[in-house]
């Protein structure tokens, strides 16, 4: 049996319906700025005309919502959401699943280790994440570059979605070490996702008030944000490097606690 090719065709459906939804996402949000470009009015100075909270909330910050790249910065808040909701809740599932559905029996007394088993869920997380990420940027690509009017976007939203991934692994990360750590399996995948809405909500209180402000390395949402990311700002090396390191621990916690549970 081959695990990595028995958990790619489990979450088939899955990522399909993930795909799609992302697809949509990008096409009514660009849908949306082509029927509000078309009436005449300045998105930028609409959008300056709310309250800086809501301004927060949207992800705003000082992009130039009158381009097509500019309101794609103010989209990415959510596909980046949507892409770690995604990430965080494979992760936890993946690892989980097994204790879940009453099937740790079966796989786990295959002359196989368990580290190999986490291994190979882990390639199979890996997989259905890049592919994703992919989906995503050729929909982003394809939407944008329909509106952007001869503007100048592979570069960037290319660089967003670098970003995306590198949340992304790290959002997996915390959903399979919150399942290896957690003792209740059907409780890791609302644990792991709980921890990413929290850091959500604290990205939005740092941009509310500036006293939080160094607060914001421990909120992945404020590493990589596409009013920084964008414009030939790329990634911050700073955030990179405490992302991978962040990654290597959390996959590490998978390996012992998992290696360690009582099945």
């Amino acid at each position: 049996m081959n695990i990595f090719w028995r958990e790619m065709k489990s979450y088939r459906k899955s990522l399909i319906f993930w795909s799609i939804g992302v697809f949509l996402m990008v096409a009514s949000g660009m849908g949306k700025y082509a029927g509000l470009s078309a009436s005449g009015q300045s998105m930028g100075q609409m959008m300056a005309d709310m309250p800086k909270s809501l301004q927060a909330i949207l992800g705003i910050g000082n992009l130039d919502l009158n381009t097509a790249s500019g309101y794609y910065g103010m989209l990415f808040v959510y596909l980046l959401l949507m892409a770690t909701i995604h990430a965080a809740m494979l992760g936890a599932n993946i690892i989980s699943k097994e204790e879940r559905d009453k099937t740790s029996e079966f796989l786990f007394v295959k002359p196989v280790s368990r580290h190999h088993i986490i291994t190979s869920k882990l390639l199979a997380a890996l997989v259905n994440i890049i592919l994703f990420n992919l989906v995503t940027l050729w929909a982003s690509l394809l939407m944008v570059g329909k509106y952007s009017k001869g503007e100048s976007v592979a570069g960037d939203i290319t660089m967003t979605m670098l970003a995306m991934l590198i949340l992304q692994l790290l959002f997996m990360s915390i959903g399979t070490a919150t399942a290896a750590v957690q003792k209740k399996s059907k409780a890791a995948a609302s644990l792991a996702t709980g921890i990413l809405l929290l850091t959500f909500v604290l990205s939005i209180a740092i941009d509310l008030n500036d006293r939080l402000a160094s607060l914001k390395y421990i909120t992945p949402f404020k590493y990589f944000e596409a009013k920084n990311v964008m414009y030939g700002g790329g990634l911050d090396v700073v955030f990179v490097l405490l992302s991978a390191a962040l990654i290597v621990v959390l996959v590490a916690v998978t390996y012992v606690f998992f290696n360690k549970r009582d099945l």
